[in-house]
């Protein structure tokens, strides 16, 4: 992704001071994009792509022809993993992904996880004990919680029946990515 930032910022005739004070961002830090030292939040994608009037996508190195915009709920099937079922809510291997995700009461509780990206959840039915650094925080249906992931946190069902979360984040670096995210097109599961 550094150097599709680097050549659309060239694109656009913008210098490296120009494009990072259009983003809020130090011209050391979008150097840092560009040169990989550094992976962009999503919001910085986002300020960043309507400032070289692109997409996302496009930042990424997506072929989104290769892609479908819309997934159907009768093609989606479910994957289980660590006592979580999954439900892809978006075309898999991008940046971004969407889930719907059923959590059973009980179930992972006790993990904490840290990993680069940012998290975004919203509660369909039940109801969620999220777990943020220090605070805990009891969600229910329309609540919705968007952290950065390398803020420790823990997700859980608070009641017996589990919950159910959409769920949408990116996992840029984390080992988890290929289970959320899917095979990229032509890898092999």
């Amino acid at each position: 992704m550094a150097p599709q930032l680097r050549a659309l910022r060239r694109r656009a005739s913008l210098t490296l001071e120009a494009a990072a004070g259009a983003a809020g961002l130090s011209p050391a830090h979008l150097s840092r994009l560009e040169t990989g030292q550094r992976q962009p939040s999503l919001p910085m994608l986002l300020a960043l792509a309507r400032i070289y009037s692109t997409t996302v996508s496009d930042l990424l190195g997506e072929t989104v022809a290769e892609r479908d915009a819309v997934m159907r709920a009768a093609d989606t099937e479910p994957t289980a993993a660590g006592g979580w079922t999954y439900f892809q809510a978006g075309a898999p291997g991008r940046g971004m992904q969407a889930l719907r995700v059923q959590v059973p009461h009980g179930s992972q509780g006790d993990i904490v996880r840290v990993h680069p990206g940012e998290e975004w959840l919203y509660v369909l039915k039940g109801r969620l004990r999220l777990r943020l650094g220090d605070s805990t925080h009891r969600l229910g249906p329309g609540d919705s919680a968007h952290f950065d992931s390398l803020t420790p946190h823990r997700i859980a069902a608070q009641d017996p029946d589990g919950v159910e979360l959409l769920f949408v984040h990116t996992l840029l670096q984390s080992p988890t990515a290929t289970l959320c995210l899917g095979p990229t097109p032509g890898e092999t599961p």
